[in-house]
């Protein structure tokens, strides 16, 4: 690690971060507000367990609790609603009773797959504010960014959505 951060660069200019945290809060209010598509069907943590679950298909509850970062308990509580929505099937392991699984069903990735779509029409109407030639330094910026990031950083398995 140590290693690692040795080979940082100090940020030349405050501006860039001062930026960067201003597009942070505009990414989390589009992220936020997409959830308003859904008329109030799940709330902000339901959510976030239908998102996880999108992106790791079925799965045990304590891998579910360990994207999230959460309890298992807490894990168990926020099913219990999704399941009794009909958003979340519970299940077992074959020849492992006693490990609960966990997957979407048809309603929640409709859920999921409404709340994408939204927020997908929403970026390309602030992008289509752009020429063609910003979007594309806006592009080659964001993958600067992406990249400096590391592999990784986001992926569920690393937790992706914050709390």
């Amino acid at each position: 690690m140590e290693a690692s951060a040795n080979r940082e660069r100090t940020v030349e200019d405050p501006v860039a971060l001062e930026l960067l945290q201003s597009a942070t809060r505009m990414l989390t209010g589009v992220a936020l507000r997409s959830l308003d598509v859904l008329d109030g069907a799940v709330t902000l943590s339901q959510f976030r367990m239908l998102a996880v679950l999108a992106d790791l298909g079925p799965a045990r509850s304590a891998r579910v609790a360990e994207a999230l970062g959460l309890e298992p308990s807490t894990v168990t509580r926020v099913a219990d609603r999704l399941v009794a929505a009909g958003h979340v099937a519970r299940g077992s392991e074959p020849g492992h009773r006693g490990v609960v699984t966990l997957e979407l069903t048809r309603s929640g990735r409709r859920l999921v797959r409404k709340v994408a779509t939204w927020r997908e029409q929403e970026l390309a109407r602030m992008l289509g504010r752009l020429t063609a030639a910003d979007q594309a330094r806006v592009t080659a910026a964001l993958r600067q960014l992406l990249a400096a990031a590391g592999d990784g950083y986001g992926v569920v398995s690393r937790t992706l959505v914050p709390a």
